[in-house]
Order: structure tokens, then sequence, then C-alpha cells
């Protein structure tokens, strides 16, 4: 069977917390962004969702770093995942999008793979750093390219934003997370705690778990508004579309909040109505 029509890493559909190739991305940007969010959500799809083992994840992430690697080339590849590889060569012809950036999020999907294999969890939050360096900053430098924005103080403060971005999403999906064998609560915070980071059955029932979760939200707020003014640098509408991707991670904090911080139980998501305090920080960036 090939990989492009594999049901066991077929394209599924997905809540979203931020706003994708939305109307207020440039027109002419809207292609190569559809582009890059369906290579990674694709990739990500491989690594998560369906029947397959581990050894057959890893698999078909190698064959589609391959037909990364013929996009680049200028070869023909395989013909796998068509609907993703044929929007994506025509971005890396149009717009140039550079390799590494791609290569990187395939590495972290890898690592997804492996470490659920295996049981694995994060030492400390240097290492969830580490991590973050290749599942999420790369998004933001490739979007930052597109925008042709290329100094060294923007692309640091995109990678704050991507990388608070990935770590919103861990504590929002701490509960979803374990349950899929996947572990981001980083050990060393665990044990500061009084918690056992080689036992992770044992943290729903921790009392100090919600303390943690707030110190750990806490730390990818301060994160996000390191890289806030981001958005002055980015030109035009792409950087009210940026306002609303920050202000829409910085909400799903002050959902996690309201939560009492309990998101090994329950996963806050936004709400129609969160739109208003949403546009409103947006406007008064």
């Amino acid at each position: 069977m090939s990989p492009a029509s594999d049901d066991r890493h077929a394209p599924v559909d997905h809540y979203e917390n931020f706003p994708v190739a939305s109307w207020l991305c440039p027109p002419a940007l809207r292609p190569p962004i559809a582009a890059i969010y369906w290579f990674a959500r694709t990739a990500d799809d491989i690594a998560d969702e369906g029947q397959a083992t581990p050894a057959e994840r890893l698999a078909a992430l190698a064959a589609y770093r391959r037909e990364l690697q013929a996009c680049h080339d200028g070869g023909p590849g395989a013909g796998g995942w068509p609907q993703v590889f044929g929007p994506l060569r025509r971005a890396i012809t149009s717009h140039g999008l550079p390799q590494a950036p791609l290569s990187h999020l395939l590495d972290a999907f890898t690592q997804d793979v492996e470490q659920t294999r295996d049981g694995a969890g994060y030492a400390d939050r240097d290492a969830l750093l580490a991590y973050c360096r290749r599942s999420a900053d790369p998004v933001g430098r490739l979007l930052l390219h597109l925008y042709g924005v290329t100094d060294a103080q923007s692309l640091a403060r995109s990678d704050a934003i991507c990388s608070a971005l990935q770590l919103i999403n861990f504590w929002q999906d701490v509960g979803l997370d374990l349950s899929r064998g996947r572990y981001y609560l980083p050990a060393e915070d665990c044990r500061r705690h009084g918690m056992d980071p080689d036992a992770p059955a044992t943290w729903r029932a921790h009392p100090a778990a919600p303390v943690l979760i707030a110190q750990l939200c806490h730390w990818a707020r301060s994160l996000m508004l390191s890289g806030a003014p981001l958005v002055h640098a980015v030109p035009g509408r792409a950087g009210w579309e940026l306002r609303l991707v920050v202000q829409g991670g910085l909400r799903i904090l002050d959902r996690i909040e309201a939560l009492g911080f309990d998101t090994l139980h329950r996963r806050p998501t936004l709400k129609r109505l969160d739109a208003v305090p949403v546009l409103w920080r947006a406007l008064l960036m």
C-alpha cells in the first residue's frame, strides 16, 4: 500500500487554537503558508494518529523525508502524499523555502514517536526547549522567510513565540498526552513538587500537580511576552495575524488558569466569546 493511500496515516480533522492562512494573511502568501501547514500537519498525523506501530510510523516518516528531499533536489520523488508535496514543491520553487526548518520538523516528529515508544519524558526545561526548537520554531522562521523578515532579533522573538505556543499546547493537553503515553512535564520540576517523574500514572491524583502546571504556564506566558514585540516588525496584515496568534495563546493560558490549572482532568478550549478579548488585546499591542 502506498504512503499516500494508507489510512493508518490519513490526515484527520483537528481543533486548532490559532488561525491558519486566514483572510488576514496576504493573499499571495496563502498558498505557501497552507503548504507549510499541511506538510507539518500531515507529518504530525503520521507520528500521532491511527493504529500504526512505532516501526511503521518511523518508516513512513523516513519515506516522507525522502519526498521532502526530492522536492529540494528537483527530482520526481516516489509520488507519496501528492496533496502535500505538490503544493510544497511549488512553494519551494516560487518562494525559495529553506530545507533545514522543514527537516527539523521531521526530526521532532521522529523524536515524538521514539519518545512515546520508549515511554520517555524530558529531564528539564532546557531539554523541552531543545525539542521546541525542532517542533515549533521552524514554522515561525519559515513564515518570517516569506515575509522577508530576517534580522537576528526578529528571529529570536519568533522562536520565543513559537516555543511558547508549543508549551501552551503541552499545558493545555497534559491529560490527553498522558493518556497517549507522552510526558512533557519536566522531570526536574516534578521532583521539586514531590511528584515522581517515573510514575506518570500517579500525576492525576497528586495535589501538587496544579501548582506545577501553574508555574509552567507562567513560564510559557513570560516566554510569549518576550517575543510579542515581533508583531511590530512583521509588515501589514501579517502583523495583525501574528497579534491574534499571540493573544490566542495567552487566552488559552487564561482558560487554563480559570480551570484551576487542572488540565490533567479537563482540557480548555477557546470559544466564540473569547474572540472579543483576543481582538481587543490584539488592538492594544
